[in-house]
């Protein structure tokens, strides 16, 4: 097994393998510039979007998320990051991410996935939603030449995970579907060269797109934001049903698919409401879907909430359980929590302790509870 690196030693180590490989040259920079992978602001060169529609003068329809923006020629849609040029539409965030993190997968947070794997994190700019409590505003909320970005090609990070001896490729922070274009080649790729891949995503997704990229990812976290109309376009700028019909049509094309729901203060935490998620949720997905409740701190444009009392979390996973959900999750709690652990449904034993990020036990075999031989759902190979 490679031995660890700290963060830093593996931002280092992407910068000198990036850098080696000369992508100043690919780019038409000047010779003179710094390592290729040095932070630069502002994006490169345009990349040719895949779902589109060309309209009369030159305007283009967007056909990859519910939004659908029609745009016009020199404009972009609500994402910001796909812009029409002459009635063709480019993404301006391919191979630029400005976020590039050696992470574990338990940050995602993904806890029926290969345990303790490493991940080598993306995101670039942009979001096709606005939520209110957004935790990387400055990233999902701007434009991607207001961002620091990195040069980074699907290739040289595909080999980039390969030499840090990294398990998964994630694509997180801000959201994966306005960077469709670098997630579906990179998680292609990294397919082919043996490397797992894992989108964590709010799934505002039209279907054709999803089930274009399903053969590549193995883990989808589904970020349900809440579970009413309302909700969602009040507090998000966005539809409940397509999320809903994306989390669905991934687990059917065979994505190991998790849920995490973030619970707001006085916005999305009513039990009966609560309740009626569950419910849903065992009838359309399962009950051995892992449900992650995850608590809320003040951020972007709610700073004048409280973070949600740990009583509301551990309420709303009691319902969970009642409801009939076997793996049920309480995330940004106190270290000391044990919220964050797995048991087995049918003998209650511990099977895989958590602290924070950290698994400090894992026990289990082939998949299985030791004690009983419970067979326990997931990505354990």
């Amino acid at each position: 097994m490679a031995p660890r690196m700290s963060r830093r030693e593996f931002v280092g180590r992407v910068a000198r393998t990036v850098g080696a490989w000369g992508l100043g040259s690919w780019y038409g920079l000047r010779s003179t510039t710094p390592a290729a992978s040095a932070p630069v602001k502002g994006y490169l060169s345009p990349h040719r979007a895949r779902f589109f529609r060309a309209l009369p003068g030159r305007r283009v329809k967007c056909l990859l998320c519910p939004r659908q923006c029609e745009v016009g020629d020199r404009e972009r849609g609500y994402c910001g990051v796909r812009e029409n040029r002459g009635g063709t539409y480019y993404s301006l965030v391919y191979g630029n991410p400005c976020v590039i993190h050696n992470d574990p997968i338990e940050k995602k947070p993904i806890l029926h996935a290969l345990p303790g794997s490493k991940t080598l994190t993306l995101a670039t700019a942009g979001c096709n939603l606005n939520c209110k409590y957004c935790q990387n505003w400055e990233f999902s909320q701007s434009r991607p030449e207001d961002t620091v970005n990195h040069a980074l090609t699907p290739e040289q990070a595909v080999a980039a995970a390969k030499n840090g001896g990294l398990t998964f490729i994630a694509f997180d922070y801000t959201e994966p579907v306005v960077f469709y274009e670098y997630v579906y080649d990179t998680a292609r790729l990294a397919r082919e060269k043996g490397l797992r891949t894992v989108m964590a995503s709010a799934c505002y997704i039209r279907p054709i797109p999803l089930k274009m990229l399903c053969p590549y990812l193995d883990v989808l976290k589904v970020d349900l934001k809440g579970f009413t109309e309302t909700f969602y376009w009040e507090i998000c700028r966005g539809q409940l049903a397509p999320v809903l019909e994306a989390a669905q049509l991934a687990q059917e094309e065979g994505v190991w698919v998790e849920l995490v729901h973030l619970i707001v203060p006085t916005l999305n935490d009513d039990l009966n409401r609560i309740w009626q998620m569950c419910r849903w949720i065992v009838s359309h997905l399962g009950p051995d879907v892992p449900l992650t409740f995850s608590r809320f701190y003040p951020m972007y444009q709610l700073r004048n909430l409280p973070p949600t009392p740990l009583s509301t979390l551990e309420r709303a996973k009691q319902v969970a359980e009642e409801v009939g959900l076997r793996f049920v999750y309480l995330g940004n709690v106190p270290a000391a929590s044990t919220g964050r652990n797995t048991y087995c449904p049918r003998c209650g034993k511990l099977l895989i302790q958590r602290i924070v990020y950290e698994v400090k036990q894992n026990r289990l075999r082939n998949g299985r509870c030791p004690a009983c031989k419970t067979p326990i759902p997931g990505v354990w190979e």
